[in-house]
């Protein structure tokens, strides 16, 4: 019997944006709508946070019952589900070993706490040494940031990343309290910055690196992250 494919999926425990009183997080469609994909195609999906336990999300990513994304709406009516955020597996004893993919949503909680854990930077580093795939979507890049590749240059270095665009961020009115500039930092650290129109689906993939701009891209960014794991396993 073929084993199951593995995800590890990586939250943020971060829950304000800065020190002003703004509340933040997950941003739910980007966990809820890949994480369906993954299922849905016969993966196990393993759930840790930064800090684990529950993993905040953030309240301008869930609306009335009714009026959320399909995925948010199957996710609202999933107990099974809901415990994955609920109580998220600590980061600090997770491994890279078991999964093929590791993937990052974004949230603006990410902005805080993905680049200040340096175990979040380890075990992607990790991963990516091991020939695993690396996915992240809107503001999950910021866990790349200090990622590096088996060369010990930026993860990013040389390669197509797509992340939340600073006039998105602008349109967004968080230009002021984020504490730096996703697409400018990951132009900075060498990587070949791409995107799409503002808050429109766009997703790039750079051999095993899947990214996304926006939560419209979390649908593109799952398909690529499975067509990578097929492609990746069949590899010699």
């Amino acid at each position: 019997m073929t084993p199951a494919l593995k995800i590890l999926v990586v939250l943020t425990s971060h829950a304000i944006a800065g020190s002003a009183d703004h509340p933040t997080g997950l941003w739910l469609e980007e966990f809820t709508t890949p994480y369906y994909a993954f299922v849905d195609a016969g993966a196990e999906v393993d759930v840790a946070s930064i800090q684990g336990g529950k993993a905040p999300i953030d309240p301008g990513s869930v609306r009335p019952e009714g009026k959320n994304p399909p995925s948010v709406e199957r996710f609202l009516k999933d107990p099974a589900a809901r415990v994955r955020i609920e109580a998220s597996i600590k980061l600090d004893s997770v491994n890279s070993a078991p999964y093929a993919a590791v993937f990052l949503p974004g949230g603006h909680g990410t902005m805080w706490d993905f680049p200040q854990s340096e175990r979040l930077a380890k075990l992607v580093s990790e991963a990516w040494g091991e020939g695993k795939v690396i996915a992240a979507v809107c503001h999950g890049p910021a866990g790349l940031v200090n990622a590096r590749d088996e060369t010990g240059k930026p993860l990013v270095a040389g390669r197509r990343v797509a992340a939340f665009s600073n006039s998105e961020e602008v349109a967004a009115k968080m230009e002021k309290q984020v504490p730096f500039a996703l697409e400018s930092r990951i132009r900075d650290l060498g990587a070949r910055y791409e995107s799409g129109p503002n808050f429109k689906p766009f997703a790039v993939r750079d051999g095993r690196l899947v990214t996304g701009q926006n939560p419209a891209s979390s649908e593109k960014v799952a398909d690529l992250v499975l067509e990578a794991t097929r492609e990746t396993a069949a590899t010699p």
